[in-house]
């Protein structure tokens, strides 16, 4: 953390922009005020850039856009009912907002805007000191009406009003304190932790999609610890995310297992160590898969004969689980898809260490996987948390002997891409059936034998293919199957082959007579 006469040097070079005086000058000359506000004005003590700038001044929303028509290269007010103006200059994206004055519904999710006319009031409205600075343009004149650069310095986050009032209006300011703890690594003040305790069930008005940006913005953070011990210690977790406190397991009377609260913290600090390795920086399905993937563990603790703890199948039980957190959080089905992958896979390792895989199951490592293999990687190796050095350097050697099986594999036979050596066109041409759920077993048998012995070629892949076939040909024609079920339509001829043919495996050959009427009571039930 800088001391005061390195911030005010970091102020003066971060803020040394063109760009603020000539938004400055067009604001007063007419009539209005402008500062940099927030954010910005913190990052810059900090010697950090920002990427998104953040204005304030008392022009209404209709006066800052007749202010900067035609003098930027975009212009939207989207937010112009929040009195935010959003523009592109050059490079550089800004918002400008009315000076607010907002007050609050206690059951409200939203405040009732209002605007105002001082910057200081403006200042004391805002979620902690050390965003209620501001730098008046184009002047350069420092204002902080609540001491936010001295709490800087402390890396302190203290609400600007009494915590009480701060979090009642806007209950989303509690996550915003674990948020920045994360984000800056700065340490929450008694008071406000002490008011975010009492206050938890303020959440309760606070929309999903809200608390997912918070959430996503911690565990992005350079100290995702403090942020989420925040959230855990103050009781805010176990109404947002009640799955990390409840891995506070109590520990067994002879500390057989380890605290899987701290493991789990352990595990994500360590993925974002993995992430640069694999080209991954930043990376929020990795470090989501980190903190969720031992999620299962309390639903599947087992105390065993001895005073052993087991917890079989946690990652199954825990990529279910974490599917439906991420859903009621709103995720995006994609990274709800690949962190439930990955939780699922994140045991899949360790049988590695037992015995030498075969090429085979290197392959299905790898299919399985699909495109998170290099996530799958990190988190594998993130896992590792044990004191003995030993262990640790058994398990990243034989981690680092998988990767090099899969490196030599992959460049023998593009493992990536792995196909089986008929496509379905063929599959259909070969067995003579139109296009039906039979093409589509057809060729996962095909994949698992690709799988298992390599490619082996077109002519081999063949005989295989109908031997295969052999066992689960249907027992009637498509003529005597439309017959049966008095429908000639593609759809209803797909599904009665995949029955026959399924009906065949099962049961072996029942004549035609027979599969005639099993057809027909089938049919009857769709």
């Amino acid at each position: 953390m800088p001391n005061l006469a390195d911030a005010l040097k970091n102020l003066e070079q971060t803020t040394n922009s063109e760009l603020f005086i000539k938004l400055g000058s067009w604001f007063a000359d007419a009539g209005f005020e402008l500062a940099l506000v927030g954010g910005p004005v913190r990052d810059a003590f900090l010697g950090r850039a920002s990427y998104d700038l953040d204005f304030t001044t008392n022009a209404l929303p209709e006066e800052t856009l007749k202010i900067l028509k035609g003098r930027t290269d975009g212009l939207w007010d989207i937010g112009r009912a929040f009195g935010t103006i959003g523009a592109k200059i050059g490079e550089q994206t800004i918002e400008i907002t009315t000076y607010r004055a907002d007050a609050y519904e206690p059951d409200s999710r939203k405040p009732i805007v209002a605007f105002g006319d001082s910057l200081e009031v403006d200042l004391t409205r805002r979620d902690f000191t050390v965003n209620a600075m501001a730098l008046r343009l184009p002047e350069k004149v420092f204002v902080d009406p609540t001491n936010g650069l001295q709490d800087l310095l402390a890396a302190v986050l203290r609400t600007p009003i009494a915590p009480e009032i701060s979090f009642s209006d806007d209950p989303l300011r509690m996550m915003r304190a674990a948020r920045f703890a994360s984000q800056l690594g700065f340490v929450i003040e008694d008071a406000t932790f002490a008011a975010m305790k009492a206050m938890t069930e303020r959440m309760s008005i606070i929309s999903a999609e809200r608390v997912q940006v918070e959430l996503s913005k911690l565990l992005l953070g350079r100290h995702p610890r403090l942020g989420f011990e925040a959230l855990v210690d103050s009781g805010l977790a176990a109404i947002v995310l009640p799955e990390l406190p409840a891995l506070q397991l109590e520990t067994d009377e002879h500390h057989h297992h380890k605290d899987v609260y701290e493991h789990t913290l352990t595990v994500v600090e360590q993925a974002i160590d993995y992430e640069r390795d694999y080209g991954l920086e930043g990376d929020l399905i990795l470090r989501l898969a980190a903190l969720m993937h031992d999620v299962g563990k309390p639903a599947t603790r087992n105390f065993e004969p001895g005073g052993a703890v087991s917890f079989y199948n946690h990652d199954l039980v825990g990529a279910r689980i974490t599917k439906k957190r991420l859903q009621a959080l709103r995720f995006d089905s994609d990274t709800i898809k690949a962190v439930s992958l990955l939780i699922e896979l994140h045991l899949r390792f360790f049988g590695y260490t037992d015995q030498s895989w075969s090429d085979s199951a290197v392959r299905r490592y790898v299919r399985d996987a699909g495109d998170q293999l290099l996530r799958l990687h990190a988190l594998t190796r993130a896992d590792v948390t044990t004191r003995n050095k030993r262990k640790a350097e058994r398990l990243s050697h034989a981690y680092d002997d998988l990767e090099s099986r899969i490196a030599e594999i992959s460049a023998k036979e593009e493992l990536d891409a792995i196909r089986p050596d008929l496509n379905g066109q063929e599959i259909a041409e070969i067995l003579g059936v139109p296009p039906s759920p039979i093409i589509g077993g057809a060729s996962k048998f095909l994949l698992e034998v690709r799988l298992d012995q390599g490619s082996i070629g077109k002519p081999a892949a063949t005989e295989l293919l109908l031997e295969w076939w052999q066992t689960r040909k249907p027992e009637l024609t498509v003529e005597e199957i439309t017959q049966t079920i008095a429908n000639s339509e593609k759809w209803a001829v797909s599904l009665a082959l995949a029955f026959l043919s399924e009906l065949r495996a099962s049961e072996g050959i029942l004549g035609a007579t027979e599969a005639q009427n099993r057809l027909l009571q089938w049919w009857q039930t769709r």
